[in-house]
């Protein structure tokens, strides 16, 4: 409040998926677009502000920002063609598809409750997010963007990226003076 911030949330009672988070948050997005970041996601970048309010103006579709992987296995990846439209995409792929992993920062148009309310549970039994964007790629309404050079994207899912995380943050912080 002090900052001029009015936030609103919705609690998922229990873990059904990141597309659930939707049809969980249907009043309080109603007709707007939407942005998702997962909680477990660090971003650093000198463009990044630049790329967030350019993404933020996404009419319709959605929009994916892809960051290069050593080891795409462990994430979900998007292969893009020339003109930076998604042509596949697969969740830690076995062989090889691509090496851009899919970050976990989405940008989707208001028919995302629509969509995420239409998708059947995986074997996990949870909706999953690579079949809500299947959904937009099918209907050519999926746009791919790069993180960008000098852009960071670390994935803070176990302890030792915890700790990667945290050592980056601490070198940057150290090297150039400001928090």
């Amino acid at each position: 409040k002090n900052l001029g911030i009015k936030i609103t949330y919705a609690e998922q009672e229990k873990p059904k998926g990141l597309p659930d988070a939707f049809i969980v948050g249907e009043k309080i997005i109603g007709k707007h677009n939407v942005a998702l970041i997962l909680g477990d996601n660090f971003f650093y970048g000198q463009n990044l502000t630049k790329q967030l309010l350019n993404s933020v103006k996404l009419k319709k579709g959605a929009k994916i920002i892809l960051h290069k992987v050593n080891k795409p296995e462990l994430y979900g990846v998007a292969k893009i063609d020339k003109r930076k439209r998604v042509i596949n995409i697969k969740e830690k792929p076995k062989k090889f598809l691509s090496d851009l992993a899919i970050t976990g920062l989405y940008f989707f148009d208001k028919n995302v409750v629509n969509y995420a309310k239409k998708l059947k549970p995986s074997k996990r039994n949870e909706v999953e997010i690579v079949d809500l964007l299947n959904i937009y790629k099918k209907k050519n309404k999926l746009s791919a963007e790069y993180l960008g050079r000098g852009g960071a994207w670390l994935d803070t899912g176990s302890i030792d990226d915890y700790y990667n995380t945290s050592s980056f943050v601490s070198t940057l912080e150290n090297r150039q003076g400001f928090k």
